[in-house]
């Protein structure tokens, strides 16, 4: 199976490539593996670049014009949105730092500043850039390149699409020593555009219950409402491109009941317990039928009532809610 991504120039949003990463369903008890990426597809030529404004008249005596504008990487392509813009005296202060004296949110501002040393700060959401610039009582062009892309994610069940409410959605640099990936953007919504630096990234996509109140047990880490649907999949950004990529998941809703005969009533008052089938406790539940969302899969139950334990193993299918009845007698069906 394969998380399809899809590259898109940021400049008048010309479509530049399409690219796959692999993504991995992860399995109860099994460790969570990503993929690597297939390389970008074909891409067509890039705009010509935006013309820097010109001032038409002499900075006042002691005064100059900054006038800035930021590229993607070292191509002619111009950001056409998405930076702020941030000027900073060189020299600190008394404090050891360095004082704010402009900022702006245009694609490509012009500032008056009085002569002296500045240092230039350019973020383009997590990417940044800076440049130090001398104002002479003169007019300065700076052209700033930002090796930085975007990402955006969606998230379908099987084929059909997911609630942005549930999932839960984080992004990490995975490490080349195999240490712990560094998490940088912690929830990300599905359909939001995040600006990143160029380079790999790790998806991890989180598939959430809301039918579990936030004072249920959970997995270490996670949410109370998350399942154990988690997909990881690698992405690569690449400077001035938007990479769309879709995360499939493969679970259902599944709901439990404690019976004495095939399709009777749930008894009340029973606890559950579900287990992977190496014996790794995913939840704790109380009720006559409690449901969660369960990745397809095989599992261990145990119903316990009246001091007498009763269990079975099930399976879980792809995107179809189905009820587990755990016979009273110590069969299950």
């Amino acid at each position: 199976m394969r998380l399809p991504t899809r590259a898109i120039a940021f400049a008048f949003a010309a479509l530049l490539a399409q690219a796959h990463v692999a993504h991995a369903q992860t399995t109860p008890g099994a460790p969570q593996q990503g993929s690597t990426p297939a390389p970008a597809g074909r891409t067509t030529q890039s705009p010509p670049a935006r013309q820097q404004p010109q001032s038409g008249t002499a900075p006042e005596p002691g005064t100059g014009r900054l006038f800035l504008s930021a590229t993607f990487g070292g191509s002619s392509s111009s950001v056409v949105s998405g930076v702020k813009w941030r000027i900073f005296q060189e020299r600190v202060d008394s404090a050891g730092a360095h004082q704010l004296v402009a900022e702006s949110n245009e694609i490509a501002p012009s500032l008056t500043l009085p002569d002296g040393d500045y240092i230039v700060h350019a973020a383009y959401g997590l990417a940044a850039a800076t440049r130090r610039v001398v104002i002479n009582s003169n007019n300065v062009t700076e052209r700033i390149p930002l090796n930085a892309g975007a990402l955006k994610i969606m998230g379908q069940l099987v084929d059909a699409p997911i609630q942005p409410n549930r999932l839960k959605i984080a992004i990490y640099v995975p490490e080349r020593s195999g240490s712990e990936a560094k998490l940088v953007a912690p929830n990300v919504k599905p359909g939001e555009m995040l600006r990143l630096p160029e380079g790999n990234y790790r998806i991890v996509s989180t598939y959430l219950d809301s039918n579990v109140p936030a004072s249920a047990p959970s997995v270490a880490g996670l949410p109370a409402n998350a399942t154990n649907s988690v997909i990881n999949a690698e992405v690569r950004i690449e400077a001035g491109k938007l990479t769309e990529a879709t995360v499939r998941h493969r679970a259902s809703n599944i709901t439990l009941k404690l019976v004495n005969t095939p399709g009777a009533e749930a008894l009340a008052n029973t606890s559950f317990t579900v287990l992977t089938p190496g014996g790794d406790v995913i939840r704790e539940m109380v009720g006559a039928f409690p449901s969660l969302v369960l990745a397809e899969g095989e599992y261990f139950v145990i119903a316990r009532r009246d001091g007498k334990t009763h269990q079975m193993t099930f399976k879980v299918p792809a995107n179809l809610d189905t009820e587990i009845e755990i016979m009273a007698n110590g069969s299950g069906g």
